[in-house]
């Protein structure tokens, strides 16, 4: 699946919240979200618009590691396409 080209780092906060996580802290232009699902688990998201494309595929890649799910998978069930 093609990864979005126009996601801010806050819009992918907001969507990562539907799988658990919250924002745990905030430094500088930074924010740290955590979630205790499936065992506790820290993500670090810039706040910057757009997000670089290989910024993204990482935390993505790190999210779907931690639910054991495909990148695709996982980007499905965010982005719905």
């Amino acid at each position: 699946m093609r990864l979005p080209r126009d996601l801010a780092g806050l819009e992918l906060a907001k969507l990562l919240r539907g799988m658990g996580y919250e924002v745990t802290r905030q430094t500088g232009s930074h924010m740290r979200l955590t979630t205790a699902q499936e065992g506790q688990h820290h993500i670090t998201i810039p706040k910057t618009n757009p997000l670089r494309v290989g910024t993204l595929a990482g935390i993505l890649g790190d999210v779907a590691e931690h639910f054991k799910l495909s990148t695709d998978e996982l980007a499905e069930r965010l982005f719905g396409k």
